[in-house]
């Protein structure tokens, strides 16, 4: 028996969206028997060729459980004890991981404001100095998100002159790509022209907000970079019954699901987006490129507005709030979101 609202619809966050009926039907199909354990399964084997395929020939990939876990264990595994990972001020890593970089695994974060929430070669410099100087956690990584925390996404040229500036420095590249499937669907290319062509060294690769119940994953493409065999079990990422994860990983990368999924979410949020542009009072902040919209409210209309639709604030002093889109927003769903935005500001 369900114990929720199964009408309910928001635009507060793509994992509020339940899973996709093609993932849980992959996880009912990896259902019985007896299979082995900690990843030693016919569906983590199977995952493991798609992301070759995907990726290139040499990437190496480990399920994890989430983001979060994810983004901690790239970086761990891509950094020395004394290193240090500079990323945009805005980023998840800083803002909304609770510290687990550096609780976890004892990283210095230096961070930069990156308009628009993307790095350049010149943010990078602002962080990525001092080498040698062992009063200063030396920069080691840089860390980028795709697409970014601000619903932008980095061009394959932003993505390798990032790329390319912080090899120049000796650095590797993290991607944080929560988000991936979405930047990948808004430049029309796949996962490996915006990772592996464009230099990037790892990736965390993201499923639970395209419709997994809880799966996420580890792609390694710098062949130096060693170690998550043993940091996964250490930092409490290791499934048991792995078959599972790696069976909703399999329905959505093996064929086109993320892409289709991604491009459904993205073409919602540009859909709303166009219809509450020219509302008075509502101004949109950032470009609309990936599944997330941002807007400033006058005051008053976000209190009203939430009576039927959830979302959250993004800045409360100036009145931004972020509304996100989903695999299973509908068209009815943005045109509902518009219809009430219309009669809240009319108040």
């Amino acid at each position: 028996m369900a114990l929720h609202d199964r009408s309910r619809r928001t635009f507060a966050s793509d994992n509020y969206a339940g899973a996709h009926p093609e993932v849980l039907d992959a996880l009912a199909g990896a259902n019985g028997g007896h299979v082995t354990s900690y990843g030693a399964d016919p569906y983590t084997d199977r995952f493991r060729e798609v992301v070759r395929g995907l990726f290139g020939d040499h990437a190496e990939t480990f399920p994890v459980f989430n983001g979060t876990g994810a983004n901690v264990l790239s970086l761990q595994a891509s950094i020395p004890r004394w290193g240090a990972v500079v990323c945009a001020a805005s980023a998840h890593i800083n803002t909304d991981e609770n510290g687990a970089p550096e609780r976890v695994a004892g990283i210095k974060l230096l961070t930069v404001d990156a308009p628009g929430g993307k790095l350049t070669p010149e943010l990078i410099d602002r962080q990525a100095w001092g080498f040698g100087d062992e009063h200063r956690a030396q920069p080691a990584v840089v860390s980028l998100t795709q697409s970014t925390e601000l619903g932008t996404v980095y061009s394959l040229e932003e993505l390798r002159a990032v790329c390319d500036h912080a090899h120049s420095l000796g650095l590797k590249v993290h991607m944080d790509g929560a988000r991936l499937s979405n930047g990948c669907a808004a430049l029309g290319v796949g996962l490996r022209e915006a990772t592996t062509d464009a230099g990037v060294d790892i990736v965390s690769l993201g499923g639970t907000k395209n419709g997994l119940l809880g799966a996420e994953a580890i792609v390694v493409l710098d062949p130096t970079i060693r170690g998550l065999d043993y940091l996964r079990k250490m930092d409490m990422q290791l499934a048991s019954k792995m078959r599972f994860v790696s069976a909703q990983l399999l329905a959505l990368f093996e064929g086109d699901l993320w892409l289709r999924s991604a491009g459904h979410a993205n073409d919602m949020a540009a859909r709303l987006a166009a219809g509450v542009r020219d509302l008075p009072g509502v101004q949109i902040t950032q470009p609309v490129e990936a599944n997330a919209v941002f807007v400033v409210l006058e005051p008053g209309v976000a209190d009203r507005l939430r009576k039927t639709f959830a979302f959250y604030d993004w800045d409360h002093a100036r009145g931004e709030v972020r509304w996100v889109c989903s695999f299973d927003t509908t068209e009815g769903d943005v045109a509902a979101m518009a219809d009430a935005l219309r009669r809240a500001v009319s108040r």
